[in-house]
């Protein structure tokens, strides 16, 4: 479980500082070119969370809470970005990346990163529950 979690958290951790390094590329312009709406705003605060709850994962500290607000970003990314390559048509706003293939091995391969976050995201509130909000008996 500690390897899950450190291997986690490095990805969301680099990713989260990579939108502030390159917020053309992978923060605020990538948001914008989405279709997400206040990118300059959003970006910021999703690379802030990436970083905080990364760092977190990695530490071990509050693991459970981290995996939960990054549950959220990797959802949000799933939903905005790979959906549509598994439709092969726009959902709402949200248009397919120009491939060569849609449907469902385009989708798999090109969500392979996600779901892998999303399944060790999943197997670490599984494993460590969240603390926060609950009260000790």
């Amino acid at each position: 479980m500690i390897l899950i979690r450190v291997i986690v958290g490095v990805v969301f951790l680099t990713e989260g500082i990579l939108k502030f390094v390159y917020p053309g590329e992978l923060g605020a312009g990538r948001f914008a070119h989405i279709g997400l709406p206040f990118p300059h705003v959003l970006a910021p605060c999703v690379g802030a969370v990436e970083i905080a709850a990364g760092g977190a994962l990695i530490l071990g500290v509050y693991a459970g809470d981290a995996a939960l607000l990054l549950l959220v970003v990797i959802l949000t990314a799933i939903v905005t970005t790979k959906v549509p390559i598994l439709l092969g048509h726009p959902l709402g706003r949200f248009a397919p990346a120009r491939l060569d293939h849609y449907g469902v091995l385009s989708f798999i391969h090109e969500a392979r990163t996600d779901l892998s976050m999303l399944f060790g995201l999943v197997a670490i509130l599984l494993d460590g529950g969240m603390r926060l909000g609950l009260k000790k008996r």
